[in-house]
């Protein structure tokens, strides 16, 4: 009996398949509890800009669109991450560098939060890392049958 040909037979070993598994639903769980992490701070600006003066109602306004911009993108990466479509891994990973910036600067200067750094930081990295394991690569991928026609 050839080995290459048993081998190409056998179905991928259970805790391949269960480490992938695992890894995909730490992503979208990560990517939902970010949203909804999002959609926290959309309301308690939205609170804060009816209960308190803000110094420039411009700047609070702009703060508060710009949240909910991310609320929603993150929200739309999640949804789409639960049904494994190509385009939310590229936008998730996007979105996790922005996670790690902000997380840097947590860390620095006259203000800084290191405790929201390190909330920022490990989710984000997390979520990187898995994301460019070859098998959850592929797992996002289409297959062939499924792409348009012409590579569009």
């Amino acid at each position: 009996m050839n080995t290459d040909e048993t081998d190409a037979n056998m179905p991928r070993n259970a805790s391949d398949a269960g480490g992938v598994r695992a890894a995909l639903i730490t992503i979208s769980g990560v990517l939902v509890l970010e949203a909804l992490g999002l959609i926290a701070v959309v309301v308690w600006l939205v609170v804060d800009l009816l209960s308190l003066a803000p110094s420039s109602y411009a700047t609070a306004i702009a703060l508060l669109v710009l949240v909910l911009i991310a609320a929603l993108w993150v929200g739309a990466i999640a949804i789409g991450s639960l049904r494994r479509a190509p385009w939310s891994r590229g936008s998730a990973i996007v979105w996790q560098v922005l996670q790690v910036s902000i997380a840097v600067g947590a860390f620095q200067g006259m203000f800084a939060r290191p405790d929201v750094g390190w909330v920022l930081l490990v989710p984000a990295i997390t979520v990187i890392g898995l994301l460019l394991w070859t098998p959850v690569r592929l797992a996002y991928s289409r297959d062939d049958a499924e792409r348009a026609p012409h590579g569009a």
